[in-house]
Parts: structure tokens; sequence; C-alpha cells
């Protein structure tokens, strides 16, 4: 039996910038995808903090070491600058593989920094 589980997460950054004139997705620090072992193009869900909203859509990679968390085309509808997001990825496998796996969460600090 394959189940799907949290292979990881970025548990509450911060909106850096919101750019609706965008094709969509979600911009990520590269240091941030690294530290939470995420890669550009994974379908993520972004669970915002402050209003509750729920969205899923898949990561660019952002510029190492700024920090930036933009959300992207209509995603960016879904949240404002300064709201507190997590950030989850999921991984499909068998269900007691599945049990001894261990996600990777990272907790950033101010500025979006590891």
């Amino acid at each position: 039996m394959q189940i799907e589980i949290l292979k990881s997460k970025i548990h509450r950054a911060v909106i850096t910038e919101a750019n609706l004139n965008y094709v969509g997705s979600l911009t990520i620090d590269e240091d941030l995808m690294d530290a939470a072992n995420m890669i550009e193009n994974e379908k993520i869900q972004v669970v915002n903090a402050n209003n509750g909203e729920r969205i899923e859509t898949y990561i660019i990679k952002g510029k190492r070491g700024s920090g930036v968390m933009c959300l992207n085309g209509p995603a960016a509808r879904r949240g404002a600058v300064g709201d507190v997001v997590v950030v989850i990825s999921y991984a499909t496998m068998d269900f007691e593989e599945a049990k001894k796996f261990k996600p990777t969460v990272v907790f950033p600090k101010e500025g979006n920094k590891l």
C-alpha cells in the first residue's frame, strides 16, 4: 500500500512579496529550499497563518540568501507581505517505509534566514 506523508516543511516563514502579474507559484530562497529538502517545480501546499488560506502551487527557486518568500500570480491574492506561512511538501511511499521516514522541518529566523 502507498500512502502520502509529510516530506518537508518550512514552518512560519514570512511573505516578503506578492506579485500578482506573474504566471503563478511561490518563489523561495534557495537556502531555505536546500535546508527543507525541496526542489524547484515541486508541488507544495502553502498555509497562511494570518488568514487561514490554503493553496497548492509549485516552487520557483529564489536568490540564495535573499530570504525571499514571494506569492506569485493568483496565489498573490491569498496572502500579503508580512503574513506568516507554512510551506509543506508531501511524498508518496510504501506504508512500511513511511513508518520509518523522518520529514525535514525548517524553522526560519527573522528575515527568513536559517
